[in-house]
Order: C-alpha cells, then structure tokens, then sequence
C-alpha cells in the first residue's frame, strides 16, 4: 500500500508530529509512505515531497491579506505538485491542513475527485467548513452553519486586513469539498465531530480517532530543568503552546502571575522572543522548542500543567503533561477536557483567572491527583493504537463511524 499525506508541515508542530508518526508507522508494517508539505523543513521522513517555494508562500500571503482568498493561490505550485502525484500513484490520500499558504484547495479536489482514490481528511481546526476562520467559539460566531458574511475574524488567522471574502470562501469550498466519491472524515474530538455534523460536510462518514503521542518518549523523565533555573523549592506551573496568543490563553497566565503565592513560579514555554522580555519576574519564558528531550524534561519538573485555552480540539500537550506525571487543569473549552477524568484533572467551567488560582488551591490542599493515575490515563493515547485505526481506514477496514445519536448518548 502506497500512502501520501498532505500537511502545511512535516515533523513539526502538533499536526507535523502526527504526519511522522503515522509516517513511521507505515514504514514499520512495510508500506510506502510520503509527506507532502508546504512550509518550513521536513524533519523524520526521508520521503518529503516540498509543495512550491517559500515565494509561492508569499504570494499565497498577500492573496490572503488583501483579497481574504485563503486556499485559491498557490495555483502553479499545485498544478506542479498533482503532477507528482500522478507518477506517484498512491492508493491513499490523506490530508491533514490545507490551508497554511501552500496549496489550491479547488485544484487539488478536483484532482481527487477524478482520481478516484481514497481519501482520509483529518480535520485539527473547523476552517474545511468555514468560510474564513479556523475557530469560532471565541465571538460565538454560528454563521458557518448555513453562510458566512461579515466574518467578526476576519483579522484572525488566516487575516484579512482589507476585503471580507468570508461569503464567496463559504459557497467556494461548499461546492469544492463535497461530492468526493470516497472520503472519510476523521476528527481528534467528539466535539468536533458534532461540528462537523451541522456543517455541510455533514453527508460524509466521520470516525473519532484521538491524537495519539509516543508514551516511550513522553514519561516521567529526570532534568536537571529546576537546577538551572533555581526553582527547587518551588512551586512549578507549567504552560505549553506553539504559539501563544488569547486564544491559547496567555493573557490569564500574565494576570495569574498577579495571584502567585511565594512559592509558585510560571513556566511558560513557546514565547517569542518579544513576549519573553516583556514578562514579569514571577514567570519564566522558554522559546519555543520541538526537542521532545527538552519538553518532556519540563514537563516531567512541573507540579501542574494549566491549559486556559478559549478555542482548542484536542490538545495534544494535555496528553504530554500526563504521560510525563503531570496533572491537568483545563478550561471547558472545545475538546479540551476529552483526555481527562477526575484522577488526572481538573475542568474550570468559568473562564476566569480566579478561577485558575483557586484550583491551583485546591489541587495542592487535597492533593487527591496522583503522578501514577496521570500515566495510566495517558496509555489511552498510545501513539501506536492511536494509528492503527488510521491503519484500517486506509485498508478500508471497519470502524466505528459516528452518528448523531452517538454524540447524544456520549454527552448524557
């Protein structure tokens, strides 16, 4: 079996990472495997095929910015890439992001219309069904439900700072995406797929298949993280992201550094180099890093792991924090909370940064979540059974396709 995936990135970041995993675990059972990505270099997989240049990135950009035409440029790199793609020849296509500044969203589908292949899509964000916007929970926006208009994220990624094309992107990739003969969604989240199923992606097969991570690299692991930066008699917070922005919460972190008692201290790590300067003392700022060495050493030093995220699917750093001993507390945002119970977490319902203190309290008094229950938990995401269910949709094996009935019975 021959398999080609497509994503904005090859082994890097959270969707990267996932591409290489399931890379490598195609390569083990002895199939053909390749990546195909847009931006950045490819790390882990000796078979990356670059779509365009870091110029057709730029001009994808500036179609973006001025004319909010995210997913129409890249037409000469695309037409270039499908070519490849016919001599490639693969059995399966699956996609990951498509958008990112790289590829013709109509070119590439109507190539995979005519093929004839079978096609996986998994989706890591709503922007398949939008008619702009990667997330929309934080303005409460439902308008993807039936048209988009006057996009209130036009200036959030992928940003327009002029026109609003958020009408014609909705009825563009309304007729672009559907009509695909064999095509299975896959979502990381229940909550997501329920997304889905109110969007015009409604007619195709959904499967929930977790984010999965690699529990013989992410496990309590000893560093010397406290060491270099005096922080043994203290009390460790621990923040992850790739970016942080509001969305992802950074906001609560600077106004709960306000709360610290004198034994705490906030590690955030995956701040830009301006955010690190303009921290106060009562926060530690790593720039962001892909070493899993290094996260799981700061993972593994931490005493908690806060995820404030307002918008999120789910979370692959939540699944980290626990394979390495470390508790959760989470805000009930998105998927976020899907990876926990009560012996490895806790769910703040209220998004406020009192709130944040006040189970950092409570966790520490009752002390009731333990380094071993956070592990356990975490097999659950075993990277390798995480796969394997990719492994039979691309087999064209059964799986437990999610009907609106079963979200139902999954949220009672």
């Amino acid at each position: 079996m021959k398999v080609l995936q497509i994503n904005t990135v090859c082994g890097v970041g959270s969707t990267g990472r996932i591409a290489t995993d399931i890379n490598q675990i195609l390569i083990e059972q002895g199939h053909e495997s390749y990546i195909a990505y847009g931006r950045d270099f490819p790390k882990n997989c000796d078979t990356a095929i670059r779509i365009g240049t870091k110029m057709d990135n730029y001009a994808h950009v500036a179609l973006t910015r001025i004319y909010d035409k995210h997913g129409f440029g890249s037409k000469k790199a695309t037409e270039e890439f499908i070519t490849k793609i016919e001599k490639l020849d693969p059995d399966v296509i699956h996609l990951h992001n498509i958008h990112g500044y790289y590829i013709n969203i109509e070119l590439l589908f109507d190539y995979i219309k005519r093929a004839n292949k079978r096609v996986i899509w998994t989706l890591h964000d709503c922007w398949a069904f939008t008619g702009h916007c990667t997330h929309f929970d934080y303005v409460g926006c439902t308008k993807w439900k039936k048209g988009c208009f006057n996009c209130p994220e036009k200036a959030s990624y992928p940003a327009s700072e002029f026109l609003d094309n958020s009408e014609s992107n909705y009825l563009r990739k309304k007729e672009i995406f559907t009509g695909v003969k064999d095509l299975t969604i896959v979502t990381p989240s229940k909550w997501l797929t329920g997304l889905v199923k109110e969007s015009f992606l409604r007619d195709y097969p959904v499967v929930v298949i977790n984010n999965g991570i690699n529990i013989n690299v992410f496990k309590p692991t000893a560093s010397t993280f406290r060491e270099m930066h005096h922080l043994n008699d203290k009390f460790i917070i621990l923040g992850v992201a790739s970016n942080w922005g509001r969305k992802k919460g950074f906001d609560y972190f600077i106004e709960l550094s306000s709360f610290l008692d004198e034994d705490e201290v906030i590690v955030l790590v995956g701040v830009s180099e301006k955010q690190k300067k303009e921290l106060s003392k009562k926060i530690i700022g790593i720039i962001r890093t892909d070493s899993a060495k290094e996260l799981v050493g700061i993972y593994s030093a931490a005493d908690v792991f806060i995820n404030p995220t307002l918008e999120d699917n789910f979370p692959t750093t939540n699944l980290e924090a626990l394979a390495s001993g470390t508790p959760v507390i989470t805000f009930d945002s998105g998927g976020s909370t899907e990876s926990l119970d009560e012996t490895c977490g806790l769910i703040i319902e209220k998004k406020e940064t009192i709130e944040i203190k006040n189970y950092i309290k409570r966790y520490r008094e009752e002390n009731f979540i333990k380094s071993k229950s956070c592990i356990e938990r975490s097999k659950m995401y075993n990277v390798e059974n995480q796969y394997r269910e990719y492994m039979k949709l691309y087999l064209g094996e059964d799986s437990k396709v999610i009907q609106k009935e079963d979200l139902v019975k999954s949220f009672l």
